[in-house]
């Protein structure tokens, strides 16, 4: 059996980052006995350096660095302190550029934005689960990447390990999507039932933080900017509908009663940050709003932690899916799946 190397760079060593490294190391045999592919990561950045080695670096020695240095520019004999993601993109020698940066809709999606076209300049495929390039620059990163005969997957930037975007962009094809409805962000999800079950909204807010499911900024998640996005990415690569963020109405749960929340929840239903996409006479209707689901509703069943995606077709009925994500791994873990969908439709040809 001949295996193919695949060289890997990555930008970004936080919650997501770190799992997809580990997850490098962790299902190497596996993939090359299954897949035939040899996955070697040859440089990873975070925002205080990078480092670099064509022959490769060990992810197990990058993630201790990571850790006890607080930058992976300590990684002995080949961290480079201070250099940038950018300028790592610009130097190296990769198949895959991995960009795990954080969501940045305030600053132009930076650093992200501008690491991602260098790397599809330089002719490099990119995988990320990174929303904010995606959704203020979809057009633009889909026409670079089709000029440069190279690929762009972000399968992680919808409903985490979700393939809610490879169902509706490849088992949906030859099908006229009536509508769209999604419940795509976890974190609402699970405060509103723990505000359903009598704790208090504080407290909610605390233990969303304490496990790691709120971002820093509350207001990404809570004003309902977080489900926004995804729907823009949904209308534009799914519906091929060019949606922008402001296309989008938009209301957030931080105003919704704890009375309400605690009614709906003790009849059984369950509020949740709601996203839709409605077929019109010239597009489509884009709403992300708090909806009570009757238990009835394909998405009415929803635990806590739990995402999910309906698509109302004309020929293949009505298909949903979920997922349960108790941790950022399955997020993680769709860079890994970005990377075979890559190579393997790569092999095929």
């Amino acid at each position: 059996m001949i295996v193919q190397r695949v060289r890997i760079a990555i930008s970004g060593l936080g919650n997501l980052g770190r799992r997809f490294v580990r997850l490098l190391a962790d299902k190497k045999v596996y993939l090359q006995e299954r897949y035939a592919l040899d996955l070697l990561l040859v440089a990873a950045a975070d925002s205080r350096g990078a480092a670099y080695d064509a022959s490769g670096l060990d992810p197990s020695l990058v993630l201790k660095t990571k850790q006890s240095a607080g930058t992976v520019a300590s990684y002995p004999g080949v961290g480079r302190p201070k250099m940038s993601s950018l300028n790592l993109a610009h130097q190296v020698d990769a198949d895959i550029w991995c960009d795990a940066t954080p969501v940045n809709l305030a600053d132009g999606a930076e650093p992200g934005i501008s690491c991602i076209r260098e790397a599809l300049k330089r002719g490099m495929h990119v995988v990320t689960p990174n929303k904010g390039p995606i959704v203020l620059f979809y057009q633009e990163l889909t026409r670079l990447a089709a000029k440069n005969n190279v690929s762009l997957r972000f399968g992680g930037t919808v409903a985490g390990g979700l393939p809610a975007l490879y169902i509706g962009t490849r088992d949906l094809r030859g099908a006229m999507i009536d509508r769209v409805e999604m419940v795509p962000n976890l974190v609402t999800g699970f405060i509103l039932d723990l505000v359903g079950s009598g704790i208090t909204w504080d407290d909610a807010l605390a233990l969303a933080k304490r496990e790691g499911v709120l971002e820093a900024d509350p207001a990404w998640d809570l004003d309902g900017w977080d489900a926004v996005a995804k729907l823009v990415i949904v209308a534009n690569s799914v519906l091929s509908y060019p949606a922008k963020l402001e296309d989008v109405k938009r209301s957030g749960i931080s105003g919704l009663s704890v009375e309400k929340i605690r009614s709906e929840f003790e009849r059984g239903h369950r509020m949740r940050l709601f996203a839709s996409a409605t077929r019109t006479g010239s597009g489509y209707s884009l709403i992300a709003a708090p909806r009570t689901l009757p238990s009835d509703h394909p998405l009415g069943q929803l635990g806590p932690k739990e995402m999910g995606i309906t698509y109302y077709t004309d020929i293949y009925g009505i298909i949903t899916a979920t997922i349960k994500e108790e941790t950022p791994l399955p997020s993680a873990a769709t860079m890994l799946r970005d990377i075979l969908d890559i190579m393997l439709r790569t092999a095929d040809r």
